[in-house]
């Protein structure tokens, strides 16, 4: 049974997409029609109508709500996590986007499935996080926690970086290309896939480094624990300017003598699922495996 009890219920998504803002207004009648307390953003242009609906500061709705359903994409899902975390909200993920990895509950489903995790079913799921740190002249000066990944990039120019990679102090790689990505678990089916990465089971306690349309085609991804300490340094070069971003928010620009620190954070988030949550049967979806009569198990066919 459930650890939590469900009776403030914040409702975060994009409502310029028509899609989205349709499903929100649903979910919306459907929490008020069972007496939940449903939380939105002030200044979401949606009109709830004569619904009581509790209008906050987007920023401070986890600190107001017992759940944070995202309504969109996995981009949807990064946010709703950051406004989570700092007060431990889980987040449930309904799919209006394209792929939705972690927005896993379709919105022909959504007010059942919901009512499943209202009642205590699913399943919950503790992802961990990174912390990215810029030091600048030796010290730290800031910093950003991302459930994807920490992506190191070229920026404002053409000219490919050259950057050293380090893992607990110890050096592995000078790289030239166009930077390169941390990830998660989580985050290896994002960013990561995309660069050759492999695809890392959820609960799997590893990182992954790959490299950016690297130079050389030795430069492959390498997988190391989770644990483990990332850093990144550039090499000083004419016009070498980079980008640091973490799940896409920009945390700052990286230059010759500054560092990029890669940790565990400190924290996780939670993510709640339907009950019968596959993960396999997901990735089989988003990345259409299996597609035919042939490609499925022998005890389907039967």
């Amino acid at each position: 049974m459930s650890a939590y009890e469900f009776n403030s219920i914040a409702l975060v998504g994009n409502a310029r997409d028509q899609r989205v803002s349709e499903s929100m207004l649903a979910l919306a009648g459907h929490l008020c029609g069972r007496g939940c307390k449903v939380l939105a953003d002030r200044d979401a242009a949606i009109d709830f109508a004569a619904l009581p609906i509790e209008r906050h500061a987007e920023a401070e709705l986890g600190a107001h709500a017992d759940l944070i359903v995202a309504v969109g994409g996995d981009g949807t899902m990064l946010h709703a996590a950051r406004l989570a975390i700092p007060h431990g909200v889980p987040v449930l993920g309904v799919n209006r986007g394209r792929l939705g990895f972690l927005a896993d509950i379709g919105p022909h489903e959504m007010r059942d499935r919901l009512d499943e995790v209202l009642a205590g079913r699913y399943v919950k799921d503790r992802r961990a996080m990174l912390t990215a740190t810029l030091f600048r002249t030796g010290a730290p000066d800031r910093s950003c926690d991302a459930l994807n990944d920490v992506v190191l990039q070229k920026w404002q120019t053409g000219r490919m970086l050259d950057f050293e990679t380090w893992i607990d102090g110890r050096y592995v790689n000078t790289h030239g290309g166009d930077g390169i990505v941390v990830a998660t678990a989580t985050g290896s089916t994002a960013y990561a896939l995309s660069c050759g990465g492999p695809i890392l089971y959820p609960e799997l306690d590893a990182l992954v480094l790959a490299p950016i349309c690297p130079h050389t085609l030795s430069d492959r991804p390498i997988v190391v624990q989770s644990s483990s300490t990332v850093e990144v340094r550039l090499v000083a070069r004419p016009d070498t300017r980079a980008q640091i971003t973490c799940d896409g928010v920009p945390l700052g620009e990286l230059v010759p003598g500054d560092r990029l620190v890669v940790t565990p954070a400190s924290t996780r988030v939670t993510l709640l699922h339907p009950p019968e949550h596959d993960y396999y049967r997901i990735l089989r979806s988003k990345l259409r495996w299996g597609r035919g009569d042939r490609m499925q198990p022998t005890d389907l066919l039967d």
